[in-house]
């Protein structure tokens, strides 16, 4: 429903919509002005910083500027390929250029605050049309289709309340996933302090196998045209399920009985390492789990503790990669998992870094909880103004 003072306006009403002049491959530099693609444009609207890699000529800048223009303070920089729609709102002492047809140029024309342009950008509202514009040229966003895209729009004043209301927000869901980034520093440097570099082993540790410490465990898939392999009460994980988290627990899909029988199901506390598709995802199960042949976990012995093992393997793991083989996918072998070395520290120091990590990951649940409910404010604040 429309509230009262909002039109619903086209994107052309708000905005000249262009792009840039083309720059060839030929004129690409090493150093210079920097020149974005839609990848860079879209690490500055997440980041807000880019570590660029392409660059023209500042003669060819100024020559561009003179006859073009170039993007100015205020103005909006939309990606039209890759991922679709997505915005950076140009600061004052930004000096860049960008690439044709990758970028769509938005020049106000109107008073319409740029930040509110770009939360809009974010809703279901928009997404709908740049994602399901019907006889699009898929997987572009063209200025055609811009020019033609709906936008709901209250007064300037209306938007510049909207504009405070959902940075807020935003800044506290990005203060509190900046904590989170702490707490994982501490962690690392707790595990350094006490264990010294995992790498180099300088505190002289005892070093084992982990085939001597632990069972590995290799994974398999039941036939997924079987139906009555699937849809059951068994846990059955994949790596593409894992993220950053220390444990995880229910998964995604589940086996049947059937779906499980010849399958090893993993106890709890059981270390997942996935070692294709992505190698390298950790995580400690916290419920009984099956898993595909894309992991070669350990059940760590009665030496060994799994979260120190854990953060043994996360800040080793550029070592794990290279044990990758294989042509058309690296994958690491059970073999090779299994003779990898890993440092043996006591079991009681083990132990108390266990307990110091599981003090930092109750505080890290918090955040976690008050990220999730702001996350859902935003999002309802976002549902109200936009859908």
């Amino acid at each position: 429903m429309m509230r009262e003072g909002w039109e619903i306006k086209t994107l052309a009403d708000l905005f000249d919509i262009s792009s840039s002049k083309r720059i060839y491959e030929s004129q690409w530099k090493d150093s210079g002005i920097p020149f974005y693609r839609a990848r860079e444009i879209v690490k500055l609207s997440r980041d807000g910083f880019v570590d660029n890699e392409l660059f023209i000529d500042e003669d060819l800048y100024n020559e561009y500027a003179k006859k073009y223009g170039i993007p100015k303070s205020g103005d909006i920089m939309v990606t039209g390929v890759g991922t679709l729609g997505v915005c950076y709102v140009v600061k004052e002492n930004d000096r860049f250029y960008f690439k044709d047809g990758n970028i769509l140029w938005f020049k106000s024309k109107k008073e319409t605050n740029p930040f509110f342009v770009n939360f809009a950008f974010k809703s279901n509202f928009l997404r709908q049309q740049i994602d399901n514009c019907n006889g699009a040229t898929v997987g572009t966003f063209t200025i055609v289709r811009a020019k033609q895209t709906l936008i709901p729009v209250p007064p300037l004043s209306e938007q510049e309340r909207i504009v405070s209301e959902l940075d807020l927000l935003s800044g506290i869901i990005e203060k509190k996933k900046a904590q989170l980034k702490e707490y994982d520093k501490l962690a690392q440097s707790i595990f350094y302090d006490m264990f010294g570099d995992p790498v180099t082993n300088e505190k002289g540790w005892e070093v084992k196998k982990l085939g001597e410490i632990g069972t590995i465990i290799a994974g398999s898939t039941p036939s997924t045209n079987d139906k009555s392999n699937w849809d059951g009460d068994i846990n059955w994980v994949t790596p593409a399920e894992l993220g950053e988290q220390l444990y995880y627990g229910e998964t995604v899909r589940k086996l049947t009985e059937k779906g499980a029988k010849g399958l090893t199901i993993m106890p709890i506390g059981t270390l997942l390492l996935s070692s294709r598709a992505p190698i390298g995802k950790i995580a400690i199960t916290t419920v009984p789990m099956c898993c595909n042949q894309g992991f070669k976990n350990i059940v760590c012995g009665k030496r060994v503790n799994n979260v120190f093992l854990y953060f043994f393997l996360k800040y080793t793991m550029d070592l794990i990669h290279s044990l990758g083989r294989g042509a058309t996918f690296k994958e690491v072998s059970k073999s090779a998992i299994s003779t990898y070395l890993v440092l043996l520290p006591p079991l009681p120091l083990q132990q108390t870094f266990a307990s110091k990590i599981e003090a930092i990951e109750r505080q890290k649940a918090l955040i976690q909880q008050s990220i999730t409910e702001t996350e859902t404010l935003f999002n309802s604040r976002m549902d109200y103004y936009f859908d």
